[in-house]
Protein backbone atom coordinates (compact mmCIF):
# COMPACT_ATOMS: atom_id res chain seq x y z
CA UNK A 1 0.00 0.00 0.00
CA UNK A 2 1.14 3.47 -1.08
CA UNK A 3 1.34 5.82 1.61
CA UNK A 4 3.16 8.94 2.66
CA UNK A 5 3.41 9.26 6.70
CA UNK A 6 4.60 13.00 7.81
CA UNK A 7 6.45 13.46 11.56
CA UNK A 8 7.99 15.93 13.47
CA UNK A 9 5.54 18.80 14.02
CA UNK A 10 5.02 20.75 17.07
CA UNK A 11 4.91 23.66 18.89
CA UNK A 12 8.19 25.76 19.04
CA UNK A 13 9.17 29.34 20.28
CA UNK A 14 10.17 31.77 17.49
CA UNK A 15 13.62 31.43 16.40
CA UNK A 16 13.52 27.42 17.40
CA UNK A 17 13.87 24.77 15.09
CA UNK A 18 11.98 21.48 14.13
CA UNK A 19 12.71 18.57 11.54
CA UNK A 20 10.02 17.36 9.45
CA UNK A 21 10.32 13.31 8.43
CA UNK A 22 8.28 11.94 5.35
CA UNK A 23 8.60 8.39 5.58
CA UNK A 24 7.47 6.46 2.24
CA UNK A 25 6.12 3.35 1.71
CA UNK A 26 5.03 1.00 -0.77
CA UNK A 27 7.24 2.54 -3.57
CA UNK A 28 11.43 3.81 -3.26
CA UNK A 29 11.92 7.81 -3.34
CA UNK A 30 14.75 6.52 -5.22
CA UNK A 31 12.71 7.27 -8.59
CA UNK A 32 10.49 9.91 -7.05
CA UNK A 33 10.52 13.99 -6.39
CA UNK A 34 9.38 14.83 -3.47
CA UNK A 35 7.56 17.96 -2.10
CA UNK A 36 6.97 19.75 1.18
CA UNK A 37 3.85 22.25 1.14
CA UNK A 38 2.03 23.96 4.07
CA UNK A 39 -1.48 25.26 4.02
CA UNK A 40 -2.10 27.80 7.06
CA UNK A 41 -5.91 28.42 8.38
CA UNK A 42 -7.80 30.55 5.42
CA UNK A 43 -4.77 29.94 2.76
CA UNK A 44 -4.07 28.44 0.34
CA UNK A 45 -1.87 25.28 0.28
CA UNK A 46 1.67 26.46 -0.74
CA UNK A 47 4.53 24.93 -2.17
CA UNK A 48 7.78 25.33 0.22
CA UNK A 49 10.21 22.97 -0.84
CA UNK A 50 11.00 19.92 -2.85
CA UNK A 51 13.95 17.56 -3.74
CA UNK A 52 14.17 15.64 -6.88
CA UNK A 53 15.21 11.80 -6.81
CA UNK A 54 18.91 11.95 -7.09
CA UNK A 55 18.80 14.70 -4.08
CA UNK A 56 20.93 16.61 -7.06
CA UNK A 57 18.33 19.47 -6.98
CA UNK A 58 16.79 21.18 -4.56
CA UNK A 59 14.12 24.22 -4.79
CA UNK A 60 12.74 26.76 -1.30
CA UNK A 61 10.61 28.78 -1.82
CA UNK A 62 11.22 32.24 -1.19
CA UNK A 63 10.04 32.88 2.08
CA UNK A 64 11.81 29.80 3.58
CA UNK A 65 15.13 30.08 1.46
CA UNK A 66 17.91 30.44 4.14
CA UNK A 67 16.07 28.78 7.11
CA UNK A 68 14.73 25.68 5.81
CA UNK A 69 16.99 22.41 4.29
CA UNK A 70 15.18 19.56 2.78
CA UNK A 71 17.34 16.28 2.68
CA UNK A 72 16.27 12.80 1.47
CA UNK A 73 18.15 9.26 2.71
CA UNK A 74 17.29 6.71 0.62
CA UNK A 75 18.31 3.86 2.49
CA UNK A 76 15.46 5.11 4.90
CA UNK A 77 13.10 5.92 2.39
CA UNK A 78 12.46 9.30 4.13
CA UNK A 79 12.84 12.97 3.37
CA UNK A 80 13.69 15.45 5.78
CA UNK A 81 12.55 19.21 6.31
CA UNK A 82 14.83 21.20 8.47
CA UNK A 83 13.39 24.01 10.07
CA UNK A 84 15.57 26.58 11.55
CA UNK A 85 14.43 30.37 12.80
CA UNK A 86 11.09 29.83 12.55
CA UNK A 87 8.63 32.14 12.59
CA UNK A 88 5.00 32.61 13.92
CA UNK A 89 4.05 32.90 9.73
CA UNK A 90 5.27 29.33 9.45
CA UNK A 91 2.75 27.80 11.25
CA UNK A 92 1.04 25.58 9.17
CA UNK A 93 -0.16 22.15 8.29
CA UNK A 94 2.88 20.92 6.48
CA UNK A 95 2.48 18.38 3.80
CA UNK A 96 4.23 15.55 1.83
CA UNK A 97 3.91 14.80 -1.30
CA UNK A 98 5.02 12.54 -4.49
CA UNK A 99 5.67 13.91 -7.61
CA UNK A 100 5.59 11.98 -11.21
CA UNK A 101 7.55 14.35 -12.25
CA UNK A 102 11.30 14.24 -12.56
CA UNK A 103 11.74 18.00 -12.18
CA UNK A 104 11.41 19.81 -9.11
CA UNK A 105 8.08 22.21 -9.62
CA UNK A 106 7.08 23.81 -6.42
CA UNK A 107 3.51 23.99 -7.60
CA UNK A 108 0.15 22.47 -7.05
CA UNK A 109 0.28 21.00 -10.63
CA UNK A 110 4.05 20.27 -10.62
CA UNK A 111 2.66 16.38 -10.68
CA UNK A 112 1.90 15.05 -7.36
CA UNK A 113 -0.26 12.70 -7.24
CA UNK A 114 0.56 11.58 -3.68
CA UNK A 115 -0.18 13.02 -0.07
CA UNK A 116 0.52 12.66 3.33
CA UNK A 117 -1.70 13.72 6.21
CA UNK A 118 0.26 16.18 7.40
CA UNK A 119 1.67 17.38 10.22
CA UNK A 120 0.88 20.79 12.51
CA UNK A 121 3.93 22.83 13.38
CA UNK A 122 3.17 25.76 15.57
CA UNK A 123 5.39 28.63 15.96
CA UNK A 124 4.21 30.74 19.02
CA UNK A 125 5.61 31.70 22.58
Amino acid sequence: QLQLVESGGGLVQPGGSLRLSCAASGFTLDYYTIGWFRQATGKEREGVSCITSSGASTKYADSVKGRFTISKDNAKNTVYLQMNSLKPEDTAVYYCARSVLKLCVLSLSGGYDYWGQGTQVTVSS
